[in-house]
């Protein structure tokens, strides 16, 4: 596949780096020394202004499969996925940088069909995902991850096996989970594995499960104990992230409060949010912190744009004694170092930007639906023929270690057991290392 990148930044790295090895990707940007970002990888790379139909033409991008527009200027955006369009029938993936751009874009796309808007089909505001992320890990007590599938019908959840985790010490065989869930991975000091019976979970262990919402809910009621229903949130950071999500979860009954160290930035939160406390201060002052009690939230999230900050401000509110901490951090391999000094959950905008293009665009035809655990596991969708041949579950010897979590058929969600049988037509979800999908696939083909 061909992919074409528009905007030499931090942004178009990450995606660079994750399709190169598997994609031709070409890089175009005005700037050489933009550009010189992308040296040490093999990608192509263009220095020109890609709203030139010529330069398109001259350079024969014709025949691109994807075009993705991820500058810093929305406007550059937009005109460059209209002009390749004049040339190419590729699909156009669209970054905007303001909640304006987005919103005024789809609104021309639903009133005017036969606007020339239609030609971008896919419009990406990096902060919505963000914070579509963290308001379901909030919403979701003790998850550390969430991700749905089959329209909301089955769910994929990711625990944190602490001190007082019913889990704790026990093999996956001596303990009964709900008919409707499967334990499908384990990540130990951040290494993916399929588990087997006499996997026995230790501390600090993230386990992952798949199935329904109900059989979930059972499930954390039982691993769970106490009601851990969220009472409380704090957020630090006051910016378009921290004003949306704020937004979002002043329709729960949470109590919340925004600390801004930005007095004006303060004043214009106060006017536009109804239920939320408004703190002018910095979130790394100890003295604010303890003042205001934030060490007796359940879940504090620091989404400033400063790395250094946010894991200042969630060490310090960890210390104090809030219950789980979410970090918003630039990059993934970020993430990891945050997570082993005491973060509960580090996010990266740019990771789950990157996520939504493989998963939703480009490996979508390959029938990879979700990433987890920053790549190392993916579920995929597999449908299967009319020829294929009705066996139970357990007579299914896969090449590889995989799960078989869900299989839909028609309008049901099964969570499959061994006697579980499969047929032709069935979809089946399996969850996988990402180093084992191929075979696996080539082998249901």
């Amino acid at each position: 596949m061909k992919i074409i990148i528009y905007g030499a930044n931090e942004m178009a790295s990450s995606i660079a780096v994750e399709f190169f090895e598997d994609h031709d990707v070409i890089v175009i940007d005005s700037s050489q020394k933009n550009l010189e970002l992308f040296s040490k990888l093999d990608v192509g790379v263009i220095c020109e202004d890609a709203l030139n139909l010529k330069l398109l033409k001259d350079n024969q991008l014709s025949d691109c499969d994807v075009f993705i527009a991820c500058s810093n200027d929305d406007k550059s955006n937009i005109l460059a996925c209209l002009t390749i369009k004049q040339i190419a029938n590729s699909q156009t993936i669209c970054f905007v940088s303001r909640k304006e751009s987005m919103e005024s874009l789809n609104l021309l796309k639903d009133e005017c069909k036969t606007s020339y808007v239609q030609n971008i089909e896919n419009i990406i505001w990096p902060q919505k995902f963000l914070v579509q992320e963290i308001f379901e890990i909030i919403t979701v007590p003790d998850a550390v991850d969430v991700e749905n599938f089959a329209h909301g019908r089955a769910r994929l959840l990711e625990y944190r096996i602490q001190e007082d985790s019913e889990l704790l010490g026990k093999k996956l065989k001596d303990y009964y989970f709900n008919s409707e869930v499967l334990v499908v991975g384990i990540v130990r000091e951040n290494e993916l594995f399929i588990p087997h019976g006499n996997s026995e979970f230790m501390l600090n262990d993230k386990a992952i499960l798949i199935g329904t919402p109900v059989g979930l809910d059972i499930t954390a009621g039982e691993l769970f104990k106490e009601k851990k229903q969220v009472k409380r949130v704090a957020i630090i950071g006051g910016g378009s992230v921290g004003y949306e999500l704020a937004s979002a979860l002043e329709k729960t009954s949470a109590k919340l409060k925004l600390i801004e160290n930005d007095y004006d930035r303060c004043e214009e939160l106060s006017l536009n949010l109804k239920k939320t406390l408004i703190l002018n201060g910095s979130g790394t002052s100890l003295e604010l912190l303890e003042e205001e009690e934030i060490g007796k939230s359940d879940v504090v999230v620091a989404i400033t744009n400063n790395d250094e900050k946010n894991l200042l401000c969630s060490l310090l509110a960890k210390q104090l004694g809030a219950k789980k901490v979410i970090t918003r951090v630039s990059q993934g391999m970020t993430a990891n170092l945050f997570e082993k000094v005491g973060v509960d959950v580090a996010i990266s905008q740019r990771e789950a930007c990157v996520n939504e293009i493989k998963n939703r665009i480009i490996e979508s035809r390959a029938g990879i639906i979700a990433t987890v655990e920053r790549g190392q596991g993916e579920v995929i969708e597999i449908q299967l023929g009319s020829d294929f041949e009705t066996k139970q579950l357990m007579d299914i010897k896969m090449p590889a270690q995989g799960v078989i979590a869900i299989v839909k058929r028609g309008s049901k969600v099964i969570i499959p057991k061994g006697q579980t049988k499969i047929r032709p037509h069935d979809i089946l979800l399996i969850f996988t290392k990402t180093s084992d999908v191929a075979v696996i696939k080539e082998f249901f083909k």
